[in-house]
């Protein structure tokens, strides 16, 4: 069970090795890698559960389109992904992803993905394979397709949950909902203090991950890397019947988002494509893909838009637009949603990753794009990695 602390004190309620605000995924991430490199844990979190990115997402760890470091940083985390599947048991399957190609255009692009690959990773299909893992009966709007097979899927709504509560579970770890970071600085029996409405917690690192809402405790930081807040419209519906998809699945539009595919030859063509005959979906954003949770229900979207404060409201025009086209690829009339809801993350022209120190013990990290499920096990390993902590003989207190 996740504790929550009953009262206030003076006195810090918790010493640790590491402190970590935020128990999205980033946070998680770090907090059960320092935990594996045998120091004690502590996790704190403003909400009562998990209700931010980590559960509005596709559950797709998208490790093959990714390039340069944010690539290096993708499949670093992909063992770590599986190995705590394994131990805190959430739902973790190596999935791969499926590219469907509507155009030879985007089959080009896609047999120029695989060329720029390790072989065996992208395997180009013909359009017979695409339908197959689609469940298709048909291969009409089908040229080909690429199968990429890095890529991970876990179940977003239920993976934080579990993660958390299985640290929780820990010897040498803690989990504190309903408990948010008021105030920084010193510690007296540890290198940093996080004073809350529960009390102080000290630490010799911290890391503060909470997603988009870096201006909350950092506005100049956030105004330097250019943070905006990335709202994105997604859907649930029943999938068509006796349909299991096992990968996730992509679309151009796709291709038009991940840079592994935006620095190819034909990436320009391929824009200039979309623009000609789908205006719409590049007018919302969108990034027409779905999932498949383990209860067969579909995960559909989704489109972006950008602003630093965003209004809740969902425009039905662009779930419709966005649904219509995922239809298509599975050649069925509609989809009948039994849910729809706003996603928020974090965005930066800046760069994809902001980590800063911001004194010697504290470390904000905030992935500034779409990917924060992506790389986040990688990204922990990386900053726990360069910030080492020395574990002295005392351990959390819960």
């Amino acid at each position: 069970m996740i504790k929550t602390n009953s009262e206030a004190t003076a006195e810090p309620v918790a010493s640790t090795d590491v402190l970590v605000v935020g128990a999205g995924i980033i946070g998680l991430a770090h907090a059960a890698l320092a935990l594996k490199a045998g120091l004690s844990v502590t996790v704190i979190e403003r909400d009562h559960r998990a209700v931010g990115a980590s559960v509005r997402n596709f559950g797709h760890a998208c490790i093959t389109a990714q390039h340069g470091e944010l690539y290096e940083l993708a499949q670093a985390g992909r063992k770590h992904w599986l190995d705590f599947a394994a131990k805190a048991g959430f739902w973790a399957i190596e999935s791969g992803a499926l590219v469907v190609a509507a155009t030879e255009t985007e089959l080009q692009l896609l047999r120029e993905f695989s060329a720029s690959r390790p072989e065996g990773q992208v395997t180009v299909l013909d359009p017979d394979a695409v339908r197959a893992r689609l469940g298709r009966e048909n291969t009409d709007g089908i040229r080909g397709g690429a199968f990429l097979a890095d890529d991970l899927r876990v179940d977003p709504r239920t993976t934080v949950a579990t993660l958390a509560g299985w640290l929780d579970a820990q010897d040498d770890a803690a989990v504190h909902f309903n408990t948010a970071a008021l105030g920084l600085g010193a510690g007296t029996s540890r290198k940093a203090r996080v004073d809350t409405g529960r009390g102080a917690f000290e630490a010799d690192r911290v890391f503060i991950c909470v997603g988009h809402d870096v201006d909350y405790l950092f506005p100049q930081i956030a105004a330097e890397h250019r943070i905006t807040r990335c709202a994105l419209q997604m859907a649930a519906a029943p999938a068509p019947e006796s349909t299991t998809i096992i990968p996730a699945v992509l679309t151009a539009t796709s291709m038009l988002r991940y840079d592994a595919f935006t620095q190819l030859p034909s990436a320009s063509a391929l824009r200039a494509q979309v623009a000609a005959a789908r205006p719409d979906l590049l007018e919302i954003g969108a990034n027409v893909m779905f999932t498949q949770r383990p209860d067969g229900t579909l995960l559909l979207g989704d489109s972006h838009s950008y602003d630093l404060s965003q209004d809740p409201f969902l425009n039905e025009s662009t779930t419709q637009t966005l649904l219509q086209a995922a239809a298509k690829v599975l050649d069925v009339d509609s989809f009948a949603p039994s849910e729809r809801w706003q996603g928020i993350y974090a965005s930066s022209e800046v760069s994809p990753l902001l980590v800063r120190d911001i004194t010697e013990a504290i470390t904000l990290v905030s992935v500034t794009s779409g990917i924060g499920m992506t790389l986040s096990f990688g990204l922990a390993e990386a900053n726990l990695n360069s910030r080492p902590v020395s574990r002295p003989t005392a351990s959390t207190t819960r």
